[in-house]
């Protein structure tokens, strides 16, 4: 009997000694903390027909809530419209909206692809990002400009493409 009480208490303190530092972790963010951070990134086509990130790098902090707005000022039409693709950060962080134009699509922690501005215009999502890294921000043509599927994602490089990356530190 002694003996399993023994047991008992070292699987005790074993638990104990494993379990405290999950349940002295703090939350980096409160998820829903209003308003969130706003961040603008301009996405234009240069003289050599090239898309253009400004800012080309972005720094944010894990754990807090961000409205990232994407302007797509100079867009002529379909076809010389830009496709922008975040996928590795959008898979480290918490989407809470995406906006464009006055339609509101409430995402609560599912994903999205790609935003294309294929007219002139902005798009907004709302995001907290999770995970520290350096993400990649990808900004190419859409891909039925260079004969490739509608939808279809990853780099097009028989188009006009650019990087710009996203820090989460």
């Amino acid at each position: 009997m002694a003996g399993h009480k023994l047991v008992a208490r070292g699987i005790a303190l074993l638990l104990c000694l494993v379990c405290s530092p999950l349940l002295a972790a703090e939350s980096l963010g409160n998820l829903a903390q209003y308003p969130p951070r706003p961040i603008d990134l301009q996405i234009t086509t240069g003289s050599d027909g090239a898309p253009n990130i400004e800012p080309s790098e972005i720094v944010l902090d894990s754990g807090r809530y961000y409205r990232l707005t994407i302007n797509c000022p100079d867009v002529q039409g379909d076809l010389s419209g830009w496709r922008i693709e975040m996928p590795e950060l959008l898979n480290n962080a918490h989407l809470r909206l995406v906006t464009v134009g006055d339609i509101e699509v409430h995402l609560q922690g599912l994903s999205f692809n790609a935003i294309e501005c294929d007219e002139i215009g902005s798009a907004h999502v709302s995001f907290v990002p999770i995970k520290p890294g350096v993400y990649p921000l990808y900004v190419g043509n859409v891909p039925l400009a260079v004969g490739r599927p509608i939808g279809e994602s990853g780099v097009q490089t028989q188009g006009q493409f650019t990087f710009g990356s996203i820090n989460v530190r």
